[in-house]
């Protein structure tokens, strides 16, 4: 590993200003989970490592009625630990959870798990089935990126040079509405999914008929998918073991997974419509309020 600078600004502007300054000979720092790793083992080169540990606008976690505003470098014990927000975005604890191991889980973030743009990334697909909106500042202002749009291949996202991702911004949960995740892992904890999938449904007042769902999944294709079909098969739908099945196997044919030493093609494709089913009928449970 060469000598590289280290930074830690205490605000955005300056973080933005150094950014600005290296272009991609710089990376930003949330929890360093991924991005040590990659510099120790040659995967990346640069000149400036940007802390961004101490920069309030990306630390910050604010729930009100208008929805959720998690800064990009809040780490995942944060979000897990606190009650209100696990309350109102149980799928997203799901996943919070599933980051790394208990330490890890002391530095890894949410917003570092979408920048790092893996298509395993477990919390990308609740960010995306959750409606979530990625809040970047860089040389040229600000603007604000769909999460499903967010990842643009492997190890790539949208972001500019001289660009942060600052907050992640989730609109507040719908009545009747859950969401859940679910991985397949060889082993029980610590291991990279073979597929994930994330499931929100929201239901009408009786809880009877589904008036809208989004589907993502994990680890099947070059970027995490939202499984639009599928989603699509259930709105109007009533509440039924054949819309689910139906919706399992849209979102099958949405992956485009490869086979490598964890799994095969059709062991994935296999995966997604079973994780799909499973996730719904916990979303729809959640919605309903039985768990």
């Amino acid at each position: 590993m060469r000598a590289i600078d280290y930074v830690a600004p205490t605000s955005l502007s300056e973080a933005v200003s150094v950014m600005a300054a290296h272009g991609e000979r710089a990376r930003a720092l949330a929890g360093g989970t991924d991005i040590l790793v990659q510099l120790r083992s040659g995967r990346r080169e640069i000149d400036v490592l940007l802390d961004t540990k101490q920069i309030p606008e990306l630390n910050g976690i604010n729930l009100n009625d208008s929805g959720l505003q998690l800064g990009a470098a809040v780490p995942c014990y944060r979000i897990y630990q606190d009650q209100a927000v696990a309350a109102a975005y149980p799928g997203l604890i799901d996943a919070a959870g599933l980051i790394g191991s208990i330490q890890i889980q002391g530095r890894a973030s949410i917003g570092g798990n979408l920048c790092n743009a893996a298509p395993s990334g477990d919390s990308i697909p609740p960010v995306i089935t959750l409606g979530g909106e990625a809040h970047i500042n860089g040389p040229n202002g600000w603007r604000t990126v769909a999460a499903e749009d967010f990842c643009t291949g492997p190890g790539r996202s949208v972001l500019e040079p001289g660009e942060l991702l600052v907050a992640i911004q989730l609109p507040a949960p719908a009545a009747n509405s859950g969401t859940a995740y679910l991985r397949f892992i060889p082993r029980n904890e610590m291991d990279i999914a073979v597929a994930g999938v994330s499931s929100s449904v929201t239901l009408d007042d009786s809880g009877q008929n589904i008036v809208s769902a989004r589907i993502a999944l994990a680890s099947v294709g070059p970027t995490p998918i939202l499984a639009t079909a599928a989603g699509e098969s259930l709105a109007g739908q009533a509440v039924s073991d054949e819309a689910i099945a139906e919706a399992g196997r849209l979102a099958s044919e949405a992956a485009s997974p490869i086979t490598d030493m964890r799994g095969t093609i059709r062991q994935r494709h296999h995966l997604v419509d079973v994780l799909t089913r499973r996730t719904l009928n916990i979303a729809i449970r959640r919605a309903r309020g039985e768990e």
